[in-house]
């Protein structure tokens, strides 16, 4: 009863008068909240965009169409149709960390026909990794391209062709490679 007493102080103490109360910034301003209301299908807009783009993104037989444009002109810099979606380079089928001990509640990785445990979660679209300075993808002729995004591009993809008015790069005017002599 004493120990429990002597918690109750503690508590009163470390707690002051603000145990229970909703933060509240230096000039005074509280926490704002917000009810997000759901559609009938049961997601907010955002759950329902995330889930519409990956479905949109594992199609099957579905083309994408490319275009880099020069962020300093608007014009269309490579025009690429694409293969069903563009990866960036640091997504990964397997994580690219792994322990031998487990720890908590770790995800376990099988890798040959070891079981490790690793820090990494697997994403919705079933790869591990992040997104990184390169993209790649295979065209409507099967041929692979790899892009590395740098300074004053802008990389836009579309499920439909753009009217542009020019492309200084087209991959698309050249031959299958089985047409190639």
């Amino acid at each position: 009863m004493r120990n429990a007493l002597l918690v109750a102080v503690l508590a009163l103490i470390l707690c002051g008068s603000d145990c229970g109360e909703q933060p509240k910034s230096a000039s005074g301003v509280s926490k704002a909240t917000v009810k997000v209301e759901t559609g009938a299908d049961g997601f907010t807009a955002e759950q329902r965009n995330i889930r519409d783009r990956l479905v949109e993104d594992n199609k099957q037989g579905s083309i994408k169409h490319l275009y880099i444009v020069s962020a300093y002109s608007g014009q269309v810099i490579i025009y690429s149709t694409v293969r069903g979606k563009v990866t960036s380079g640091g997504k990964r089928l397997t994580p690219t960390s792994i322990t031998g001990s487990p720890g908590g509640n770790l995800p376990v990785v099988t890798l040959g026909n070891t079981d490790y445990y690793t820090n990494e979660v697997l994403q919705d679209d079933g790869a591990y990794g992040q997104s990184m300075d390169y993209l790649y993808w295979w065209d409507t002729k099967g041929v692979y391209h790899q892009h590395y995004v740098s300074g004053g591009q802008i990389v836009h993809i579309s499920s439909q062709p753009l009217a542009v008015k020019s492309i200084i790069i087209n991959m698309e005017i050249s031959p299958k490679p089985e047409e190639e002599k």
